[in-house]
């Protein structure tokens, strides 16, 4: 019989992997990206695809910029999809593939042709039809992080389109009505994810004001400390000096 595995037996697996210390504030990302993708994993309707791939890759990479020491996240990152167990080089690959194609894309308008298209297409390309499962799949697994790697598709094809929100609000709608997937959960997820980058930016900031006046302390201790030196040992050569100029 075959046992379903637990959110537990995932963070166990994480943290048997990943070894070193997580710094506080990233720490509960990682630990609600992995739960989230626990749940998912363990879900029967659930099918990995490219755009949950790049959304899993973005999220981590945007909630983590500034986590030090640098080459840690790699490691979080592939012990994270380990731990479900999963293969971190697909989501790499898998984002990559995307950004590159997103990177080709003109405008937000043309994506949405293209999403719509391969959404009805009799045959196209790998991606393409990856799509049209998305947008066949009665059952699909609907995710936050799915409508995080979609929007990943459109702030990488057009940027600015992404900033204004009634171009935003719009092309989201026309991508959800080809894709048969929830408009107002995606909607409200994305508002959300917005969000909490921003809520992130700020204690990230506020980390580094910490961290650059611990630093100024410290080297105004060192500063004070040296001068103390120099001032103890000028007092005692100074008679030493004056003895030497006595004889």
């Amino acid at each position: 019989m075959n046992t379903v595995r637990t959110v537990s037996d995932t963070k166990r697996a994480f943290y048997s992997c990943h070894t070193r210390p997580i710094n506080s504030i990233y720490r509960r990302v990682v630990e609600e990206l992995m739960v989230e993708m626990h749940l998912l994993a363990v879900n029967v309707d659930y099918h990995y695809d490219p755009i949950y791939a790049l959304g899993v890759v973005t999220s981590l990479d945007r909630f983590m910029q500034g986590y030090r020491p640098e080459q840690d996240k790699d490691s979080i990152f592939n012990c994270l999809c380990q731990s479900l167990p999963d293969d971190p080089q697909r989501y790499k690959s898998d984002a990559e593939r995307l950004t590159t194609f997103a990177h080709s894309v003109g405008s937000a308008k043309e994506l949405v042709s293209w999403l719509e298209n391969a959404a009805t297409i009799a045959s196209g390309d790998e991606l393409q039809e990856q799509v049209k499962a998305i947008a066949n799949n009665p059952k699909f697994k609907y995710t936050r992080l799915f409508a995080i790697g979609l929007f990943t598709l459109f702030e990488l094809a057009d940027s600015e389109a992404v900033q204004n929100e009634a171009q935003r609000q719009e092309f989201l709608k026309e991508v959800c009505a080809a894709l048969r997937l929830p408009e107002d959960k995606i909607q409200k997820d994305l508002e959300l994810y917005r969000s909490n980058l921003e809520k992130m930016a700020q204690a990230q900031a506020v980390m580094a004001d910490i961290l650059q006046a611990g630093k100024k302390k410290r080297e105004e201790r060192l500063q004070a400390n040296s001068g103390n030196g120099s001032s103890s040992v000028d007092v005692t050569e100074t008679p030493k000096n004056e003895a030497a100029s006595g004889s």
